[in-house]
């Protein structure tokens, strides 16, 4: 414990951080602070260690091969510490503390809450919105709802749907359209920041290659929706994305089959998290509203059965 007293340990959290996220701006946005405080932590930790952790390169700081084992053994050490934190903050266990992407939130989860609540009056939800997945272990978060492909370093993942595509409009636009090509006649809805292009479901309907003229780009699935719902144009959605408007009839799916896209929702929770009876309450709560509400899905939307 004496040598750890020589070395200040904010210089250690940003060692860690350039470390594992690969970059100081990555770093400095993870810490709060300005790039160049990043840096000066770092030269100031080098030299409170008496060795170079990080070759200075065109590229930016990377790691040098010599430190691979200090850095490894400080990640790891700091996510014990995190833990330890987060453990004593929770000081109501009724309170279940969930991080979602916000469009999740927005669109899917939201419109459920009440009946978990009324369900489980004694559990108190968290959520927390966010796009940036939260390292379970670095924080009070009990479970995370994430799409992707289920590997997330440092994580054990459980898939809970696979995400499926297809393109969604209003009644109005949809009036006409005959054939999938006849979607190419519409303006669309891009979202700029999806994790699929609109050739994985064009490609299941003959139309591989097609050109997509973008007449809409927004950077958020959420706003992409808004816009189809307001008759902006026609958009490629998913399940979860677009079940309550199909539902209620703000939009249609006028044409199938919905596609995978290789992605999927997937409850996630750190390696090192114990089993905990309010986090499996809810996910098995999760599972059966989204089994209940892609069946009523397929009822209004019958295409996409």
């Amino acid at each position: 414990m004496r040598n750890l007293n020589q070395v200040h340990l904010n210089g250690l959290r940003a060692v860690e951080a350039v470390s594992r996220l690969g970059s100081l701006q990555s770093a400095a946005d993870e810490l709060g602070v300005s790039v160049g405080a990043v840096s000066q932590q770092v030269i100031k930790t080098e030299q409170q260690l008496g060795r170079q952790l990080f070759e200075r390169t065109n590229r930016g700081m990377v790691a040098a091969d010599t430190a691979s084992d200090i850095l490894a053994r400080l990640t790891e050490g700091l996510r014990h510490l995190s833990g330890a934190v987060a453990l004593a903050q929770r000081s109501d266990d009724q309170v279940l503390t969930i991080s979602v992407a916000p469009v999740f939130a927005a669109r899917w989860l939201v419109h459920r809450i009440s009946a978990f609540s009324e369900r489980f009056p004694d559990v108190s939800l968290r959520i927390d919105a966010t796009d940036r997945l939260k390292d379970p272990t670095f924080s009070d978060v009990d479970l995370c709802i994430r799409v992707g492909r289920g590997h997330w370093p440092g994580c054990r993942s459980e898939l809970v749907l696979q995400q499926r595509i297809f393109p969604v409009c209003t009644p109005a636009m949809a009036e006409g359209l005959q054939t999938p090509a006849d979607l190419m006649k519409l303006p669309k809805i891009v979202d700029g920041r999806a994790m699929f292009t609109w050739d994985v479901w064009l490609s299941s309907v003959g139309l591989a290659g097609t050109e997509i003229q973008a007449r809409h780009v927004y950077s958020e699935a959420s706003l992409c929706l808004d816009a189809a719902i307001a008759g902006q144009g026609v958009m490629m959605a998913w399940q979860t994305l677009a079940s309550h408007q199909l539902q209620h009839g703000q939009l249609v799916a006028p044409f199938g089959p919905p596609v995978k896209t290789g992605f999927g929702h997937y409850f996630v929770v750190a390696d090192t998290a114990r089993r905990s009876s309010k986090v499996e309450t809810f996910k098995r709560w999760l599972r059966t509203e989204l089994e209940e509400d892609m069946e009523q899905l397929s009822e209004a939307a019958p295409l996409l059965a």
